[in-house]
C-alpha cells in the first residue's frame, strides 16, 4: 500500500483525536476552582476540613491525568502523566482516611504530595518544552507553582496560635497553623484554576506530533 501523504495523515490524527490537552486543562481548572471555593467559603480550616477538600480534589486530578494519559497523550510519552496521577491518587485516598486526620496529617501529605508530584510535572514539562510541546509552558508553571505549596506549607509551623480580638465584631478570634495551612493551599488551588482555566480557553494551532503522524500511518498500513 502506497504511503499516506502528511496532510492526509495530519487530517486524520485530528479528526480522530476526541480529547485535547486543552480537555484536561479545563478538568483540572474546575476541580481546583472547587476546592479553592469550598475552602474560601468554609470558615472552619481545621485539618479535618482542609484534608477532605484536599482528598477530594486529588481524587479527581488523579483521575483526570490517568485518562489523559490514555486519551490525550501520545505513545511513549504517557509515563509522566501516569505518575503524577498515581501519585495524586494515592494522596487522596490517604487524606480521605477521616480516622486518621490530624494536623500532622495534613501538612505531612500535602507537602510530601507538593514535592513529589511539582517535579514530576516540572520535569515533564521541561522535557516536552525541548521537544516544541505547546503545553509545556503550562506544565512548567503547574509544577513550579506546586513545588512552592511545598515550601509555604514548610514555613509554617503547625503548633502557631494566635488569639486576637475584634473590637468592630466584639470578638476574639485564633489564627493556628493549620488555618493558614489551608488557607495556603486554597490559594494554590485558586490559582492553579484561574492559570489552567485561561490556558484551557485560549485559542492555539492544531499541530499532530511526530508520534500521531506514525502512528496514524501504522494503523492505515
Amino acid at each position: 500500500m502506497p504511503p499516506l501523504r502528511r496532510s492526509s495523515v495530519v487530517s486524520q490524527a485530528a479528526a480522530t483525536r476526541t480529547f485535547e490537552v486543552r480537555h484536561v486543562q479545563l478538568a483540572r481548572a474546575f476541580f481546583a476552582a472547587l476546592a479553592a471555593v469550598m475552602i474560601t467559603f468554609t470558615p472552619d480550616h481545621s485539618a479535618a476540613v482542609g484534608l477532605s477538600v484536599f482528598s477530594g480534589f486529588a481524587m479527581a486530578t488523579g483521575i483526570v491525568l490517568l485518562l489523559a494519559a490514555w486519551l490525550v497523550r501520545p505513545g511513549g510519552r504517557r509515563a509522566p502523566a501516569v505518575a503524577l496521577g498515581v501519585v495524586t491518587i494515592l494522596a487522596g485516598m490517604v487524606g480521605g482516611l477521616g480516622g486518621i486526620r490530624s494536623i500532622t496529617l495534613f501538612f505531612v501529605l500535602v507537602i510530601a504530595w507538593a514535592l513529589l508530584a511539582g517535579v514530576v510535572e516540572l520535569v515533564a514539562g521541561v522535557r516536552a518544552r525541548r521537544r516544541g510541546d505547546a503545553a509545556a509552558r503550562d506544565a512548567v508553571f503547574i509544577g513550579a507553582l506546586t513545588i512552592l505549596l511545598a515550601v509555604g506549607l514548610l514555613l509554617v509551623n503547625p503548633a502557631y496560635s494566635l488569639e486576637y480580638f475584634i473590637k468592630e465584631a466584639g470578638a476574639t478570634f485564633e489564627l493556628t497553623g493549620i488555618s493558614i495551612g489551608v488557607g495556603i493551599f486554597g490559594a494554590y488551588a485558586a490559582i492553579v484554576a484561574v492559570f489552567l482555566g485561561i490556558a484551557g480557553f485560549s485559542p492555539r494551532p492544531a499541530v499532530a506530533t511526530a508520534d500521531d503522524l506514525t502512528a496514524s500511518a501504522g494503523e492505515s498500513a
